[in-house]
């Protein structure tokens, strides 16, 4: 299976943007989409004429704001959207859909935000959802992919000096946040394969041609369980799809 995850900062706007060629040209068995900015009914209708997927939205009760997508050639055994947690259930972050043999969450972390002022929330979010990953590991193993809003490692962004805990996204509170991912048992698929490579990056600021520069950070993540390990056979950056200030990245499983 091909699995990819993409932040398309707006569905509807990448509609506009020659998606469907490329859709057809990443040829997913899976694409997860963060960050729609659109109510269900209106993800179904910018998807209208998109075939061969059975498509799952999960909107924001804000309207025009995050959101997420699955779109899945087969149909999973269920799709659960939140993880039953009424705080954190109210902007359409998280969309799950069970497999044969594994779980498959999309998920869109919570920004920080400008000033960090939802820090110490995002705090909060990142240990519930960890404590959801893990309950669904006690089933199957779990892949989880997504805009995590988070640059692990210094390798992981361009200038990790200027931006260590004044930006959001690379804030000891939110690297702490991937540790624990990591050290709970998931494996960032990216680096398993590559853990030296350096300047592979997934967004881009629209500012000061950032990505001709290459001036980015790595946000968007797979993460399997540690049983999947035998099964994952590549991890890509799909850095030359246009439409979004992110770029896909995916695994093949």
């Amino acid at each position: 299976m091909k699995l990819i995850s993409w932040n398309v900062n707006g569905l509807r706007a990448v509609m506009k943007k020659d998606f469907s060629s490329q859709l057809k040209s990443m040829n997913a068995d899976v694409l997860c989409i963060q960050e729609t900015k659109a109510q269900d009914d209106q993800v179904m209708e910018a998807l209208n004429g998109i075939e061969g997927y059975h498509i799952f939205s999960y909107s924001a009760e804000r309207k025009g704001y995050s959101g997420t997508a699955l779109l899945s050639k087969e149909q999973p055994i269920s799709v659960t959207k939140g993880i039953g947690v009424a705080e954190h259930d109210t902007e359409g972050r998280v969309i799950t859909a069970e497999y044969p043999t594994f779980y498959l969450i999309d998920v869109y972390v919570p920004n920080s935000g400008a000033e960090l002022a939802r820090l110490d929330y995002r705090g909060e979010w990142d240990k519930a959802l960890l404590g959801y990953m893990k309950h669904l590991e006690e089933t199957k193993p779990v892949v989880i992919c997504g805009d995590f809003n988070v640059a692990h490692e210094p390798i992981d962004i361009a200038r990790p000096k200027d931006n260590y805990n004044k930006s959001a996204g690379y804030t000891q509170k939110e690297i702490d946040g991937m540790d624990h991912f990591l050290q709970s048992g998931f494996v960032d698929t990216f680096r398993h394969f590559y853990p030296d490579l350096k300047e592979a990056y997934s967004w881009w600021s629209y500012r000061f041609h950032a990505k001709e520069k290459n001036i980015g950070w790595r946000i968007d993540y797979f993460l399997i369980s540690q049983s999947l390990l035998p099964d994952l056979k590549e991890a890509f950056i799909l850095k030359d799809i246009e439409g979004s200030d992110h770029c896909p990245i995916g695994i093949t499983l």
